[in-house]
């Protein structure tokens, strides 16, 4: 009977399967976008939560050191260039509003001001660079030496924002005409370059089991 209905009524049969395929793309549709912003909420919250309760003072500048910048660059490799964007690009703004997502529960313009305030920025900027770096042309992942050159270069755009604002923060800001450039290339980069080694293996080896599922669901 629905092998005669259907070769009568071809045209009925037709839309049925057009609007099977509707309700599929619909429901693929809302379930991309509860993951985009259920994940862009997520990393908002655990970069906030690695920042209040996970970092240690470095001195003699007190530059943080933590896994925050793990949670950035896993933002990147799970939620791809504009919501990796949208998820450090609120964090920052929750934080000049106000609220203590920052080091030891700080917030407020005048902590952005200081001396960690370009590597807040970095944060937002390594985004594109970190999800861009990591997926190919044809949009497949890098192999794992590829991977890693793409999240070396986010960590990189993070110093390359952050240390020239260091300097900045430390010479003009508080008038210590005895920091010098070196200074803060020292202090604000290369002490932390086993550590930053470090992290980027460990986002090698999550982000290559998280990316691909990620491009095809997320990004």
């Amino acid at each position: 009977m629905g092998r005669l209905l259907s070769e009568e009524n071809p045209g009925i049969v037709a839309r049925a399967e057009t609007a099977d395929r509707a309700d599929d793309a619909s429901s693929e549709s809302l379930q991309r976008l509860l993951l985009r912003f259920g994940g862009v909420g997520g990393f908002v919250l655990l970069t906030a939560w690695v920042a209040v309760l996970g970092e240690i003072r470095i001195p003699p500048y007190g530059i943080p050191v933590s896994l925050q910048s793990l949670a950035v660059v896993l933002a990147a490799l799970s939620l791809g260039p504009r919501f990796g964007t949208l998820a450090m690009l609120i964090y920052y703004l929750i934080g000049l509003l106000g609220y203590g997502v920052f080091y030891e529960g700080n917030g407020g313009i005048a902590y952005l001001m200081g001396t960690t305030g370009g590597y807040l920025l970095g944060f937002i900027a390594c985004q594109p660079v970190i999800a861009r770096g990591i997926r190919r042309r044809d949009g497949r992942v890098r192999g794992w030496l590829g991977f890693f050159f793409g999240v070396l270069a986010g960590h990189l755009v993070i110093f390359v924002v952050g240390v020239p604002w260091l300097y900045v923060a430390l010479r003009f800001g508080t008038g210590d005409e005895s920091v010098t450039p070196w200074n803060a290339v020292y202090e604000g980069f290369i002490k932390f370059v086993p550590l930053m080694l470090l992290k980027c293996a460990a986002a090698v080896m999550l982000g290559r089991v998280a990316a691909p599922w990620a491009m095809s669901r997320v990004w």
